[in-house]
């Protein structure tokens, strides 16, 4: 009988250990993370709205998001990604951490 218990225990063990070992293998991100953490969709620079820019860009809070929307609307759609560092309050390490997330399409 104990043969038979320890070889139960030993298919259930192999039956459940890729369950196990997948389990963990999506992302987490902490709580109150933004939102771009967990998606992979980037941030359209000429199209997205404040909200947007505040939620889905990494150290983008309210004044720097309307700050990007009025220079937008103020010059004209952005060339580059680079043009952000126009806007006050943006800097190369803030661009730098955002800028994988940024599109431009018209």
């Amino acid at each position: 009988m104990r043969t038979t218990v320890l070889s139960s225990l030993f298919a259930l063990a192999l039956a459940v250990t890729p369950l196990v070992s997948t389990a963990n293998t999506g992302a987490h991100t902490a709580p109150g993370a933004p939102a771009a953490a967990n998606s992979l969709a980037k941030v359209n620079l000429n199209s997205a709205d404040a909200d947007t820019l505040r939620r889905e860009l990494a150290g983008i809070g309210q004044a720097k998001a309307d700050a990007i929307v009025a220079h937008r609307e103020a010059h004209g759609a952005f060339t580059s990604v680079d043009e952000l560092l126009e806007v006050k309050g943006i800097g190369k390490a803030l661009l730098d951490r955002n800028r994988d997330r940024l599109a431009l399409n018209p």
